[in-house]
């Protein structure tokens, strides 16, 4: 009887999720061809919405998608975790994409090879910590193709450093996470450190990535604009500059959003709600990296 009951359970549970996943897609779908419709905006904050995205990045994603052309629809995105919650995930779902996911964990990797999304679509995932080293291989074992439609970067570390190596590809679209923490203004990353862990170098898991201003030098080497960020502070948006003239452009201080989380932590693992403008306190012991000095500063030093 109880394991009837559990059965029961189980199978009213996945038609409940199957009914929501439904009607999220026919709500991003619906609001896709709204904001496809815009030819001018001020900001991407107009078109913002999220399905599976952390915030309103999907929205984002699909408007920009919409404005260019892009022979090869393939992403690639690190950092994804169960990747339920991703940058990437509605473009397998609404535009039939091709991608690579990859992540550190290879209990994420296990989670999303059983997830429906591995045999229904043509996605691909990897089990491997990435490096500034190994970034190349690991994604030349995926594809040989160079233009590829879309790079999303969010491993809460050496961010910077990785974009910076990728050379077998060449997206048009670049979507990274920047630390808000770090202010609108310095070109700071933290120093490369190939073990780079979040959670492991400080206890708050405030210190990581890389300032937006650091992430808009990069790409402006790399050949991209930078075109704005999510209202939540989280995400910013790079297009290659071949293919940018659809959007606006900004500098990093103009494009520059706050990020409202305030998930840091205490040595003993709690929850402590820091505001935006309490987080550099705590780490300001910390070293970080100026891409255009070329030189370490002490958090408080600097920022």
């Amino acid at each position: 009887m109880i394991n009837h009951l559990k059965l029961l359970y189980k199978k009213i549970h996945q038609k409940l999720n199957y009914d929501v996943n439904k009607s999220l897609l026919i709500n991003g779908k619906i609001l896709s061809n709204i904001n496809n419709q815009k030819q001018y905006i001020k900001s991407l904050d107009e078109v913002e919405f999220q399905v599976f995205s952390q915030r309103g990045e999907d929205g984002i994603i699909q408007y920009i998608i919409n404005k260019i052309e892009i022979p090869n629809k393939i992403f690639i995105e690190f950092g994804v975790e169960t990747y339920t919650e991703s940058n990437t995930r509605f473009l397998l779902f609404n535009n039939n994409w091709s991608g690579l996911v990859i992540d550190g964990s290879s209990k994420n990797i296990n989670f999303i090879k059983k997830d429906f999304i591995y045999w229904k679509y043509d996605l691909v995932a990897i089990n491997s910590f990435i490096t500034k080293e190994n970034i190349n291989n690991l994604i030349s074992s995926y594809t040989d193709v160079k233009d590829i439609g879309l790079l999303s970067v969010d491993i809460d570390g050496n961010d910077y450093w990785v974009w910076e190596s990728i050379h077998c590809i060449n997206p048009r679209v670049v979507v990274c996470e920047y630390n808000s923490a770090f202010g609108p203004h310095k070109k700071v990353t933290v120093p490369y450190k190939i073990d780079f862990v979040r959670s492991k170098e400080h206890f708050s898991e405030l210190y990581f990535g890389a300032s937006l201003a650091a992430f808009c030098h990069l790409a402006e080497k790399k050949g991209y604009d930078f075109i704005g960020t999510s209202s939540a502070g989280v995400n910013a948006y790079f297009v290659r500059k071949d293919l940018s003239e659809p959007f606006l452009k900004y500098s990093a201080s103009e494009g520059f959003n706050k990020s409202a989380n305030r998930d840091s932590k205490g040595e003993k693992g709690e929850l402590l709600f820091l505001r935006h403008h309490e987080r550099l306190k705590m780490i300001n012991e910390m070293n970080v990296f100026d891409v255009e000095t070329n030189k370490n500063y002490k958090i408080k030093d600097i920022l």
